[in-house]
């Protein structure tokens, strides 16, 4: 515990005339707190690892760590101009050991700034210092305006700045109209900032032209004597998808096979598109969720599905709706490759 932590290191550094380093874990979930007792005893130096990971429930998190002791105590660790790294550095050691970053993950992660409500949201744009307890650019990472069907114009209003687009009354006054209407029908915008904001471009009047689909089908070949593969029966999946495309006024056939429906179209889409945006090379899913919203349906039930993406240093979510649970994957497998592409080259964003 934090207590036991200082006691220690003031009783060592009491027979020691050399500075002292503490290494700790978070097995009770005091490893930050911990190493914050143990600079404040009179420890010169933290050993951890960046986002906590480690074995067991982890290491003490460098990340917040740095944070906490520079912007909160006082205590210099990096050089100034380096914390707004911290967030990059997060999400790019998260990409690197395959691991989805916590989006509460104190900080740097997605949700660490997120704003939902419309007072709230209202009052943050004329106090943010009352919702949030340090600018968050300071870090590196930024202030999240959560969507929803509850949402009112301001908070959409607030939403399209962050975006960086204008809507007018009327658009927005449409756009409210729209979130009601398809969140009725299942779509979620709160956890899909990035289909959210591909419905607010439209909405201004934007028309992504890096490509337009004519057409897709997949195709599954399932052959074997049966379905469990734990009983050691020999089934073999196949996997195929083609899409037809249209790309920069020429029309393209993607042809791609998968492990299953999502990855042989996302295949197919990549054969086409790699050879005019070499960018998307380094967009790549990351989480793929699927689910039921009317299970009264059965297997004909709607489904819900969110995929995460990522560039390596920002992750984003999208989203598809349908009864058929690969045109819903195809939604949202579109808009992240659209957003992904649109966010490549800052001069395209408009």
């Amino acid at each position: 515990m934090p207590h036991d932590v200082a006691n220690a290191v003031e009783e060592v550094a009491s027979h020691l005339d050399t500075g002292i380093g503490v290494h700790l874990h978070n097995d009770t979930g005091c490893g930050v707190a911990n190493a914050l007792a143990g600079v404040s005893a009179g420890a010169i130096q933290v050993q951890g690892t960046i986002n906590g990971y480690g074995e067991r429930t982890g290491n003490c998190d460098l990340i917040a760590i740095i944070a906490n002791l520079t912007l909160k105590m006082g205590i210099q660790t990096i050089p100034e101009n380096r914390l707004n790294l911290l967030t990059p550095v997060s999400h790019h050691v998260a990409e690197l050991v395959n691991i989805t970053l916590n989006p509460q993950q104190p900080y740097t992660g997605a949700s660490a700034f997120a704003h939902k409500a419309g007072l709230h949201v209202s009052a943050i744009s004329r106090r943010p210092d009352a919702y949030e307890h340090i600018p968050p650019v300071e870090i590196g990472n930024g202030t999240r305006f959560l969507v929803s069907e509850m949402a009112g114009r301001s908070t959409l209003e607030l939403k399209a700045k962050e975006i960086g687009i204008d809507l007018d009354g009327k658009i927005l006054g449409d756009v409210v109209e729209t979130l009601k209407k398809l969140e009725y029908e299942g779509y979620h915008f709160e956890v899909a900032d990035a289909s959210l904001e591909l419905l607010m471009r439209g909405a201004s009047g934007w028309v992504q032209d890096f490509f337009k689909v004519d057409k897709f089908h997949v195709d599954m070949n399932h052959v074997g004597s049966g379905s469990r593969a734990w009983n050691e029966i020999a089934v073999d999946v196949d996997t195929r998808a083609v899409v037809d495309l249209n790309v920069k006024g020429q029309k393209l056939v993607g042809l791609g096979d998968g492990n299953g429906p999502v990855n042989a179209i996302d295949t197919a889409l990549r054969s086409v598109l790699l050879r005019n945006y070499p960018e998307l090379e380094g967009i790549s899913l990351v989480d793929y969720k699927v689910r039921v919203l009317d299970t009264e349906k059965g297997t004909g039930a709607i489904t819900r599905v969110l995929i995460d993406s990522t560039n390596g240093e920002e992750i984003w979510t999208t989203i598809g709706v349908s009864e058929n649970i690969i045109e819903a994957s195809w939604q949202a497998l579109v808009d992240a490759i659209v957003y992904g592409l649109l966010h490549s080259d800052n001069d395209r964003v408009i």
